[in-house]
């Protein structure tokens, strides 16, 4: 019989099998997907979906660049110690390899070809689960490209390199010296990674995060009990504060807080010796947003035990 991709779509997400793995099932059994799942886990190839709904909230934060371009990634594992594996660590470096063929959206990484293995970055994952024995989960990726100039990196708690728990790109536009421009892309990188600036400018910020601080604040004055023309500019006030502490254009810069960010770079571009854009940046860190499962030991054992 024809085997069709949501067939095999389907037997991927019940199984976490590689896509050719699964294909070669359904071919085996008729079509039959459970029979097809038997024989997946008969030839080991289904271990990983018996770890696919646990929290893989641990891992590691990958970067990796080239001349005008550089990819974070984040890859997921259950725990610590896996994290410190170096066959986990050596997959993490190549899928954020794999990463700066691509432009940096989740689904084309995961499609990526993975240099060690041959096969797509999302097979490679799934067969490390059956190897290595926790569930492993590529969580998002990010790229920075630009046409002059440099896109800096730095990682934060390095394990080894380009490897961390705090992921950075910097994209600064320029013509001028590159070795200059890397390093002021870098003190602004580990400023990043200090701050954690919801954007790069005031205009790009969430208008409905704007929304609410605004709200709260009005809450706040008006508790003062102060006339409304005056709870309007005390709310002004503060989201003018607001901005200064989450716009990175806006921060005053780590490395000398007379200056904001914006002004630090402009000050830079006399010793670059050309013009300097801040166009953007990425941060990645670690399991940021992931709600990680709360776990009982003592409960554990006593349940072990046959208690109550």
């Amino acid at each position: 019989m024809t085997i069709s991709a949501s067939m095999v779509k389907d037997l991927r997400e019940k199984t976490g099998a590689g896509m050719m793995d699964c294909k070669a099932a359904l071919s085996e059994t008729a079509g039959d997907i459970e029979a097809a799942i038997d024989w997946l886990r008969t030839k080991g190839l289904a271990k990983a979906a018996k770890k696919a709904g646990r929290v893989a909230a641990e891992g590691l934060i990958g970067v990796a660049s080239v001349d005008g371009k550089a990819v974070v990634v984040e890859l997921n594992s259950e725990t610590d110690f896996v994290a410190r594996n170096a066959e986990f660590q050596q997959l993490v470096l190549n899928v954020a390899k794999a990463a700066l063929g691509t432009d940096g959206t989740l689904e084309s990484v995961a499609a990526a070809t993975h240099p060690a293995s041959g096969k797509s970055v999302a097979d490679t994952i799934t067969e490390a689960v059956a190897t290595i024995g926790e569930n492993m989960n590529l969580r998002r990726t990010a790229s920075l490209a630009v046409s002059n100039g440099v896109v800096a990196t730095y990682v934060h708690s390095a394990t080894a390199p380009g490897l961390g728990k705090i992921g950075v790109l910097v994209g600064l536009e320029s013509t001028g010296d590159k070795d200059k421009l890397l390093a002021l892309g870098r003190q602004i990188a580990m400023h990043i990674a200090a701050t954690n600036p919801l954007a790069l400018k005031t205009e790009e910020l969430d208008p409905a995060v704007v929304a609410r601080e605004r709200a709260v604040y009005a809450d706040q004055a008006r508790e003062s009990g102060k006339p409304e023309a005056i709870i309007e500019k005390m709310v002004e006030g503060r989201v003018r504060k607001f901005y200064e502490e989450v716009v990175l254009l806006s921060q005053a810069f780590v490395i000398n807080p007379d200056l904001t960010v914006e002004k630090a770079v402009k000050a830079a571009e006399a010793d670059v010796g050309a013009p300097i854009q801040l166009t953007g940046f990425a941060i990645f860190r670690l399991g940021d947003g992931v709600e990680k499962e709360e776990t009982d030991f003592a409960a554990e054992v006593a349940a072990a035990a046959g208690k109550k």
